[in-house]
């Protein structure tokens, strides 16, 4: 018997057929303490189905804490400690029978910091099916071309394939990077500040690589940049000290908040 995730994507028993509105990730009554300190408090969230859902919040109020959660990534953290559940499919990752590598094939993630490893622009992209047993050179050949393609980096490095990819620029890093997290075909990608380090053409190109991403993964972005968020996200979250003040579509959420905390956040007056 495997440990692996279950495969599908609703908490509905095998041989039924799960809501057509049943969110791909839900987050119940979940708290983070590293060591005594408490990070995130009580925190429930729905996350629907291939849409792009903004975290946004100031500093320090646990945004990335918790995108990190969602792939098990705070688990590297020494003195971490969680309670409540997180489901994604209906099934709680946090329960002792889940493969965290399983997990994390699932859910993909794409760093503030572009951190391509230090190895040819193929080879960047081909790691994960490697390390997933695809040896055939035109199985790899053809998910690298058209993980590329995604990313609408294929026609800039096409005829340098082999070359270092540290030789790209910094936008193009970045898309190399989700490049290689698409690669492996999760249902989920997390991306902490994807573009906050790149200048203004390269984070267009992110942003709209992003809106075409939604059409095929269910994407998680945290964000400070509030015009970043209304552009690119559905649906918004917005953290303040550990607690979840307000969620909800994104337009009414920077329109018509039902928090004044929420209001004075988007609006600029504190953050």
């Amino acid at each position: 018997m495997t440990d692996a995730m279950p495969q599908t994507t609703a908490a509905t028993p095998p041989g039924s057929t799960p809501p057509a509105d049943a969110p791909l990730i839900e987050i119940s009554n979940l708290s983070l303490y590293y060591g005594h300190a408490k990070a995130l408090k009580d925190v429930s969230l729905s996350i629907r189905e291939r849409v792009v859902t903004a975290f946004i919040g100031p500093s320090g109020c646990g945004k990335s804490t918790l995108l990190r959660c969602l792939n098990r990534m705070n688990d590297l953290i020494d003195g971490v400690r969680i309670e409540g559940s997180v489901k994604i499919g209906g099934h709680d990752i946090y329960a002792s029978d889940v493969d965290v590598i399983e997990l994390r094939k699932r859910v993909g993630m794409v760093f503030q910091k572009s951190n391509p490893f230090p190895k040819s622009i193929y080879d960047n992209v081909a790691y994960g099916l490697r390390i997933q047993g695809v040896g055939s050179r035109s199985e790899l050949d053809a998910a690298v071309e058209q993980s590329l393609h995604n990313a609408a980096l294929w026609d800039e490095v096409k005829d340098r394939l082999h070359s270092s990819a540290l030789g790209l620029s910094g936008g193009q890093q970045q898309r190399l990077c989700i490049a290689r997290a698409i690669a492996v075909r999760p249902e989920i990608i997390l991306m902490d500040e994807p573009a906050s380090a790149l200048d203004p053409i390269a984070t267009s190109r992110v942003e709209d690589l992003i809106l075409e991403l939604k059409k095929d993964f269910t994407i998680v972005i945290v964000t400070h940049n509030m015009q970043q968020a209304t552009r690119i996200s559905d649906d918004t979250a917005f953290f303040y000290m550990g607690e979840l003040i307000e969620s909800g579509s994104t337009q009414k959420i920077f329109t018509n908040p039902k928090q004044k905390r929420t209001e004075d956040y988007v609006t600029g007056r504190f953050g």
